[in-house]
């Protein structure tokens, strides 16, 4: 059987070992910190309908509303199915409309047009001068719970998970990667762990990994400012209706609300300094906008890109497409590995989050 080894605890990280150990491989996973503390644990929580990224990313577009259906089903336990509008409160924000709408239509995106009087209806806090609104299957996950669900679910099937575990090198042999060096930062102790495959999960950090096989990924990690109020606002998830931009998504989160977000591109994720301008949602001009990046994903054998054997990387993607970047790269493992395994993560309900733990009524 082979051992295939992840790197990252994310909710990427978590979906992969789900999908291998659902598949019968041997799976072992190591975070350097607490799981999902990096971006998984820190992002706002939308369940993506793809409306957003319709018109300017509809390939991305089309995987958010697949996947929303499909997390629907394996994972109620962690979504809030409270759907999401999409106002317009100018003219300039009527005539993004129509091409919002076709746009949507054809990625398959549902929608339903609101009048000004329907929307504030339903959400009496939205600014009573709105013009209009369009209603679509957005929907709140818990950024905690639904990735530890896909980690209950890997371990309940024989996975191995690791935390505050660093890879800190890889072991190569006649251009094929053998193996890699923990530190253990609650023992203090390092130790080599082989295996047969190597998974590059490690999300904004991917870049680092990749420096310490001697490989290099084209990727931007991206950080942002998110707002957190004390109070619950609404009841829908709230964007404006118009491109794409900072400081236009309104988040309910149980008894709180998600305000945000703005975006910058940075060199390491680890030193990340706040622009001042970044304080108040607000971003000046850059030579590149990051929102024009795109929010789909890539899964990289490194074996063709770098003549590397034994490590793949999966970069970009969003949370919402975590199952999907999982059956993407796990499809991957078994043509490199020889082995004929269908994914069996849409109909396969997970586990609750309390399976995770020794004790399943913590």
């Amino acid at each position: 059987m082979e051992h295939v080894i992840i790197i990252g605890g994310g909710g990427t990280g978590a979906a992969i070992a789900h999908d291998l150990a659902l598949r019968g491989f041997d799976v072992s996973l190591f975070e350097r910190g607490e799981l999902l503390s990096g971006t998984t644990g820190r992002h706002h929580g939308l369940l993506h309908s793809g409306a957003r990224y319709a018109v300017h990313d509809p390939a991305a577009a089309r995987e958010c509303i697949q996947e929303n259906k499909i997390l629907r089903r394996i994972a109620p336990q962690a979504i809030e199915q409270n759907d999401g509008l999409f106002v317009a409160l100018d003219e300039a924000d009527l005539a993004f409309k129509p091409s919002f709408l076709e746009n949507c239509r054809a990625c398959g995106i549902p929608t339903r047009e609101l009048t000004a009087r329907q929307a504030l209806a339903l959400e009496p806090e939205l600014n009573p001068s709105l013009k209009t609104a369009v209603q679509v299957p957005d929907a709140t996950i818990d950024a905690w719970r639904l990735p530890l669900h896909f980690f209950a679910t890997a371990r309940a099937n024989g996975a191995r998970i690791h935390n505050f575990s660093e890879v800190t090198g890889f072991y190569l042999a006649n251009g094929t990667i053998t193996g890699v060096r923990i530190f253990d930062h609650q023992t203090h102790r390092e130790y080599d762990v082989q295996g047969d495959v190597f998974i590059n999960a490690a999300g904004a950090w991917a870049g680092k990994i990749g420096t310490l096989a001697g490989v290099q990924l084209p990727i931007l990690p991206g950080p942002g400012v998110l707002v957190a109020v004390n109070t619950r606002l609404t009841n829908m998830v709230i964007n404006r209706l118009h491109k794409a931009d900072e400081g236009d998504i309104i988040v309910p989160q149980r008894k709180l609300t998600i305000l945000g977000t703005s975006f910058w591109l940075t060199d390491d994720p680890d030193l990340v300094e706040l622009p001042r301008d970044h304080e108040h949602l607000i971003a000046l001009p850059q030579t590149r906008d990051p929102l024009e990046i795109s929010r789909d994903f890539d899964c990289y054998d490194h074996k063709h890109t770098d003549n590397l054997s034994g490590l793949v990387s999966v970069i970009g993607g969003k949370a919402t497409t975590l199952r999907l970047m999982a059956e993407k790269t796990a499809d991957l493992i078994c043509r490199k590995t020889g082995r004929n395994i269908a994914c069996k993560t849409k109909t396969k309900k997970l586990l609750h989050y309390r399976h995770f733990y020794k004790n399943p009524n913590i």
